[in-house]
């Protein structure tokens, strides 16, 4: 199962990373209430992901751990 969620965390963080998303759009896409594969809970423990309020809006964005995450586990 740690696998599956890597790779879908992976998914997530590369998806984020075309830019700023919408909370909205990012709760529709990625939220779940499966206990199993627990994505936007593992991203947000793990500071991969943050909330930022921009022009009045809440959107999330990748963090600078979320890109070393990315790049692979040499630069975290």
């Amino acid at each position: 199962m740690d696998a599956v969620v890597e790779s879908l965390l992976i998914d997530l963080l590369e998806w984020l990373a075309g830019g700023e998303r919408p909370y909205e759009d990012v709760m529709s896409a990625w939220r779940t209430s499966c206990p199993k594969l627990p994505i936007w809970e593992e991203a947000t423990d793990r500071a991969l992901v943050a909330l930022e309020k921009r022009n009045g809006k809440i959107v999330v964005v990748v963090t600078e751990q979320g890109l070393a995450h990315l790049r692979g586990p040499l630069y975290l």
